[in-house]
This record gives structure tokens, C-alpha cells and sequence, in this order.
């Protein structure tokens, strides 16, 4: 009995059954039904695609998706809605997810006064806007011309009826360099108001020349070069115009006329005198050579 049992227990299987089981493989599939596997799937992903093309169609055709409110938001102080819907609404096209927000913020700036505008989506049907507008720093150009400039130099087309044109002073200048003129413009004013002269009109002609007219109607020609060594050549003058009009019982406010283009000094009209000689100030950097203002 335990030896059966033992024999039993030490037997060992036959080493070629194990080779046939262990070694069983599935056979390879035919090229035909791996082909077949990959069309079927190839397909599938196909279906899926065009289910997925067709919501997308179904939902962007939705009406409640339609842009049915713009809000506007920001500085809207020469605009408003009626003139807001005049000039963008028929540059629009597209609903809530198709719409193109860069044709839209570019509709939006396309409308007078605006200079910047923000555009983003509202869920469902919304365009949410938020409007800069120009702040009118002057009139640009010649007389009568409706464009402004704001202070940044930027020139910009408006309805110059809807502000006070007693208020703002005239530039003019190449478009290019708009962002100087206004920068003189602004450094001009200290200089001059000591004397009680405030700028109505600067101009940058073709010729690289400044032109200033005053309030009190005087005109300055202010010369050519940088607008630091225009600056210099006006404190020169500014400096030393009341001192030479009290020669001739005058104040400063009696200017005519000026012209600062000399190396040495400059040229002057004071209205009510007749002429004014080289020895009135024998020791100021002084050209004296006006004549009477008419």
C-alpha cells in the first residue's frame, strides 16, 4: 500500500504530452479577416465622426444660440445703442459659438469715437462689449477738417459738432508725427503762460518749421530741429520778450509776430511800433528787425 502510493507519487508525465500543451498556440489570423477587422473599425470612427459633425451642425443651427443682446459696457458717452446697432450689427455674422470675436472687436472700433474695444461670449446668446472711447485732445488739420487728435497723438474721425470747439486748440502736422505735435504742444504751455500766452494753433509744416499761433492772435515761428532745442530757443525768447517790449512802452501782450529761426536771437513785430533798432539792447543775444504790425 505505500509503496503504490509512493510510486504514485513520483510520477512524473510524459514529457511529450507536456510539450503538446504547453505548446499549443492559436494560429495566426488570415490576412483577410485582419483587413476586415481594420475596415470595420475604420468605419466606426468614420460614423462617429460624421454623428458628432451632424450634432455640431444641429446645435450651431439652434435659434436660441442666435446673438440675440449685445451689452455694452465702459465709456459710451458719444455712443448709444441706436448708433452702436447702425454701424456694427450688419458687420456681424454667426451665432454664440460660430460668431468671430476679432471681426466683431474690429466692427466695434470701426465706429466713431471708439478706440478700443473688448469682446467676449455670454452665454447663450449674448456678446458682451466693453468700449473705450477718444478723449478729444484737439482738432487735427486744416480748418474745417473733422478729425481730432486724442492725447496720445492718435488722429481719429468724429462728429466735431458734438463737442466745444471754443475749448480745443488746432494741430496740424504729418499724421506720423502727430504724437510730437501734441508733445510740444503740451511743454509749450508752461513756457508761455508766464507771459499770458496760451497756444491756439501748432503746426509742423513740410519744411520741418513750427508754427504757433496765440490766443492774443500773435504768430511764432519757432524754427526747425528737435523739440528740445525748439523748447530751448522758446524759453530764450519768453525770457527776454517783456524786458525788450518795456524798451518801447509796450507789454509782452503787444506781440505781433516772432521769428525764431535767427542764430543769435530772434525777429519781432510788437504792434504800435514802428521800428525797432539793433541799439535798443546792445547786450542781449537780441535780433531786432520788425517793423510795425498792420
Amino acid at each position: 500500500m505505500n509503496r503504490r502510493a509512493h510510486v504514485q507519487h513520483g510520477f512524473a508525465p510524459s514529457p511529450t504530452g507536456s510539450g503538446s500543451r504547453a505548446g499549443a498556440r492559436a494560429e495566426p489570423l488570415a490576412w483577410d479577416v485582419r483587413a476586415m477587422r481594420r475596415l470595420t473599425a475604420l468605419m466606426l470612427w468614420v460614423m462617429l465622426a460624421l454623428a458628432v459633425i451632424l450634432a455640431g451642425n444641429w446645435l450651431l443651427s439652434r435659434p436660441q444660440f442666435s446673438i440675440g443682446q449685445i451689452v455694452v459696457r465702459g465709456d459710451v458717452s458719444h455712443n448709444n445703442d441706436v448708433t452702436l446697432r447702425a454701424n456694427v450689427v450688419h458687420q456681424l455674422s454667426g451665432n454664440f459659438f460660430s460668431i468671430n470675436l476679432r471681426q466683431a472687436k474690429a466692427a466695434f472700433e470701426s465706429v466713431p469715437w471708439v478706440r478700443h474695444a473688448q469682446v467676449r461670449r455670454g452665454f447663450p446668446n449674448r456678446l458682451i462689449v466693453n468700449l473705450e472711447e477718444h478723449k478729444p485732445f484737439a482738432f487735427w488739420g486744416e480748418d474745417g477738417a473733422s478729425t481730432l487728435v486724442n492725447p496720445f497723438g492718435e488722429v481719429f474721425d468724429a462728429n466735431v459738432g458734438e463737442i466745444d470747439q471754443d475749448e480745443l486748440p488746432r494741430l496740424n502736422g504729418p499724421v506720423d508725427l502727430a504724437p510730437q505735435v501734441v508733445d510740444l504742444y503740451r511743454r509749450l504751455g508752461p513756457v508761455l503762460a508766464p507771459l499770458g500766452f496760451e497756444v491756439d494753433a501748432l503746426e509742423l509744416d513740410r519744411h520741418g518749421d513750427w508754427h504757433a499761433t496765440l490766443n492774443t492772435g500773435a504768430e511764432l515761428v519757432l524754427g526747425s530741429g528737435n523739440l528740445d532745442q525748439v523748447l530751448a530757443r522758446t524759453q530764450v525768447f519768453c525770457a527776454t520778450l517783456t524786458e525788450i517790449s518795456a524798451r518801447y512802452n509796450r507789454r509782452a501782450t503787444a506781440l505781433a509776430s516772432a521769428d525764431l529761426r535767427h542764430n543769435q536771437g530772434y525777429a519781432l513785430q510788437l504792434k504800435g511800433v514802428t521800428t525797432l533798432s539793433n541799439e535798443a539792447a546792445p547786450t542781449l543775444p537780441i535780433q531786432h528787425d520788425s517793423h510795425s504790425h498792420r
